[in-house]
């Protein structure tokens, strides 16, 4: 399991690893990247049929028909396969709601942790797929867990697939939030599923996002910054985390840890004298007490003493020296003072009266070691906040990700 989650293999129940198996997940046991399942079962015919045994209390069951049904199109979209609801009688995928152990060896246990499971193609119960009635089950917003993402994640087991072990894709066994409006089904998912029954008739064929890889050259990142010791990167719905004790850098989704905050961070700074990290989004910005969210948040930036002009902040890091955080927006600059919690006077100022040679848009900022650095898409460039100078200009803006 360390080796699977790319933590540090130690061979014991350490902190990291714990954290990890608090997660929300799937029952079935986690192998590599697309897995098919051993044996490489699959249904016979194109054609499936399913059948939903019981309804949750928690939702309405035309909301559970819809949900049910848009997970199966996720796959329906990206092969031949065709799917047909049942009303009676046996269907090749019999899908329930269950408590505990509900005889199939494989019980439930409460809310949270396992939150359902599902059987390879076959026979009697196989392809059957179960769910956790001790969740809360929901198909929209992040209360719960959403119907429609596990169903999709299940379903893809009652296939064939395997678990991943890319945590961009659907087939990755821990629970991630997505909004359904947004889900797109990862090339990892689609590369698997046509690998066992063919691609789609329509003669477009369709494609998914990939998971951002850390020592690509056109990596770019949204957000960084600093956390108690850690190093964070944030990339659309990820971000990489990097701890000076272990060896590699970690990927991981954004609502693994945050379930509640959006994706694609505009930008991210810690607070040293608040013990604080703040991550800023539009005209909101949430703050994180270690991993966990602040109450209160998300709060207006406004707040901070931003004209009602700013919509969103470009990139932030905080002088732990003089206990000021500058913020950058456009070709300009605004500094605030962590020790009176109030945005400074004579500002915004531009960005080239003071950073000279860092140019107008700043996509992420981070105070290292004594010197700033600013992430200008793939380039990384260093200043001397003492010099008021650029010091190096040639570096790729992963290199902080031992690339």
């Amino acid at each position: 399991m360390q080796r699977f989650f790319r933590l540090r293999i130690t061979g014991k129940l350490d902190a990291d690893t714990l954290e990890v198996m608090k997660k929300p997940r799937c029952g079935v046991p986690d192998v590599a990247q697309f897995e098919r399942t051993k044996g490489n079962p699959k249904w016979p015919n194109n054609h499936i049929t399913y059948r939903i045994v019981n309804y949750t209390p928690d939702l309405h069951p035309s909301y559970v028909d819809n949900a049910i049904q848009k997970a199966f199109e996720v796959w329906s979209k990206v092969t031949p396969l065709t799917f047909e609801k049942l009303d009676t009688g046996t269907a090749d995928i019999m899908m329930s709601f269950n408590f505990g152990d509900h005889g199939d060896n494989s019980p439930f246990d409460g809310p949270n942790g396992i939150l359902a499971h599902a059987f390879q193609p076959g026979f009697g119960i196989g392809g059957d797929a179960h769910f956790d009635e001790s969740e809360l089950w929901t198909v929209q917003g992040r209360r719960g867990h959403n119907l429609f993402l596990v169903a999709a994640h299940e379903l893809g087991h009652s296939l064939g697939l395997g678990h991943s072990e890319d945590p961009g894709a659907l087939m990755y066994p821990t629970y991630a939030y997505t909004e359904p409006s947004r889900f797109k089904l990862h090339q990892d998912d689609i590369n698997g599923i046509q690998s066992i029954y063919g691609k789609t008739y329509d003669e477009v064929q369709p494609t998914g996002p990939t998971t951002p890889t850390a020592c690509d050259p056109r990596t770019t990142f949204d957000a960084v910054t600093n956390m108690r010791g850690e190093m964070l990167f944030f990339n659309g719905r990820h971000f990489w985390r990097k701890h000076p004790q272990l060896p590699n850098v970690e990927l991981y989704f954004i609502s693994l840890f945050w379930p509640s905050l959006p994706s694609e961070i505009d930008a991210a700074y810690e607070s040293y004298e608040q013990d604080n990290v703040l991550l800023f989004k539009g005209d909101k910005y949430w703050v994180l007490n270690g991993y966990e969210i602040a109450h209160g948040s998300p709060k207006s930036i406004y707040q901070l003493g931003f004209p009602r002009t700013v919509k969103r902040i470009d990139a932030a890091f905080s002088d732990t020296e003089y206990g000021k955080t500058y913020f950058f927006v456009g070709n300009k600059y605004w500094r605030f003072d962590e020790f009176k919690q109030q945005m400074e006077r004579g500002y915004p100022k531009r960005i080239a009266q003071d950073f000279r040679g860092v140019g107008p848009r700043v996509d992420a900022a981070l105070n290292h070691d004594g010197y700033v650095y600013f992430f200008q898409g793939p380039k990384l460039i260093q200043f001397d906040m003492n010099s008021k100078r650029v010091v190096g200009n040639n570096q790729r803006s992963n290199s902080f990700l031992n690339c």
